[in-house]
């Protein structure tokens, strides 16, 4: 039953190894890109969030010194 492959199924079976290989590093390189992209939006929607909330806190506090001198005024 352990016959001897022939040498064009050894190179088959060889060059079928290699491609298995490519195809796993190309999956896992993809993947690695994809943890990339998902890291970066999570970190730009934690950066843009905290820029709203600033803003929001700016313009609160820009209101009440304008809403204070007009009060003064009176």
């Amino acid at each position: 039953m352990n016959e001897p492959y022939s040498q064009s199924r050894q190179t088959a079976e060889v060059a079928f190894g290699k491609a298995q290989s490519q195809s796993v590093a190309r999956r896992r390189a993809f993947e690695e890109l994809d943890l990339i992209v998902v890291a970066r939006d999570e970190k730009t929607g934690r950066l843009r969030e905290a820029r709203l909330a600033k803003e929001s806190q700016d313009l609160l506090a820009s209101l009440a010194t304008k809403t204070a001198k007009i009060s003064s005024r009176t």
